[in-house]
C-alpha cells in the first residue's frame, strides 16, 4: 500500500534498497545478470509504495535506469531488456488502461454484507485482484462465499494465490471473462474503465446480481445504494438490471 511519506521519499528509499540488494548479491558471488534481475524485482515490489501508477512506474524503473547510466556493470546489450521484461510482467501494457495495482484498503467493504446479503456459497469475483487486497476485504464481508480472483499479470496472480489460498485465483483478462456465473462482481478500476464495466455488466450479469465499485461510479445509471469506506471513499452498489 502507498506509504504516508512525502514524495519522493518512497522512491529514494526503494532505489536505495535496490542498490543495497544489488551490491550485496555481487559480494555474495552472484552473476551480474542475476543480481540485476533480483534487485530490479525488489524495486518492482517496492513500487506499491507509490500513491499513483505513474509514481509506481518511476519507483520500479529507477534502479535499472540508474545502474545503466552509472556504468557500474558491464553487460551485453540484450541483458538490459530483462528488467523491461520483468517490469512488463508485473505491469502488462493492456493493464495500464485499467488500474494496475490499486490495492483495496483494509476494511473498505465492511458493512457490505448487511446491505447486499448473499446466499451461502454464492460466487463472488474480484475482477483485477492484483495482490489480493480486494479478496481479503471480500472475505471479511462474505466468509461463506466462494471467492474468485482474476488477474492479468502472471507474477501478481501467483502472489495473490499465495496470499489468498482460500480463493480461486486465475490469470486472465477481466474484459474477456464471463461475469454471468457470479452473484457479485467487485471492481476497483479507474473512471475511464467504468463505461466498459457498465456494458459488460448489462450484457452478462443476471437479474438480482450485484456490481460493486470502490470509489468510481458507473456512468449513466442510478446506483442502488452507497456505502462509505473508513477512509471516506464511496462504495457504489448496483443491482441488475441497471436503472438509467
Amino acid at each position: 500500500m502507498p506509504w504516508p511519506l512525502p514524495w519522493p521519499l518512497p522512491a529514494l528509499l526503494a532505489w536505495g534498497g535496490a542498490w543495497a540488494v544489488f551490491v550485496l548479491l555481487l559480494q555474495l558471488g552472484l552473476p551480474g545478470i542475476a543480481a540485476l534481475l533480483l534487485a530490479t524485482a525488489c524495486g518492482a515490489a517496492c513500487s506499491l509504495w507509490g500513491a499513483t501508477w505513474w509514481r509506481r512506474g518511476l519507483i520500479a524503473a529507477g534502479f535499472p535506469l540508474s545502474l545503466a547510466l552509472s556504468g557500474t556493470l558491464a553487460l551485453p546489450a540484450w541483458a538490459w531488456l530483462l528488467p523491461l521484461a520483468l517490469f512488463l510482467l508485473v505491469y502488462p501494457l493492456n493493464a495500464w488502461r485499467d488500474a494496475p495495482l490499486f490495492p483495496t484498503p483494509a476494511q473498505a467493504l465492511q458493512g457490505l454484507a448487511a446491505v447486499v446479503p448473499l446466499a451461502q456459497g454464492a460466487r463472488v469475483l474480484d475482477a483485477g485482484c492484483g495482490l489480493g487486497h480486494g479478496l481479503q476485504a471480500l472475505r471479511q464481508a462474505y466468509p461463506q462465499a466462494e471467492l474468485h480472483g482474476l488477474e492479468w499479470s502472471w507474477p501478481l496472480r501467483a502472489a495473490c494465490a499465495l496470499r489468498c489460498p482460500w480463493a480461486r485465483v486465475c490469470q486472465g483478462d477481466i474484459w474477456r471473462a464471463d461475469w454471468s456465473p457470479y452473484a457479485l462482481v467487485y471492481l476497483f478500476q479507474r473512471p475511464e474503465s467504468m463505461p466498459r464495466a457498465l456494458a459488460k455488466a448489462r450484457a452478462q450479469m443476471a437479474p438480482g446480481s450485484w456490481l460493486v465499485s470502490l470509489e468510481f461510479e458507473v456512468p449513466g445509471v442510478l446506483a442502488t445504494g452507497r456505502l462509505e469506506a473508513p477512509d471516506g471513499r464511496p462504495v457504489w452498489l448496483y443491482r441488475m438490471p441497471l436503472t438509467p
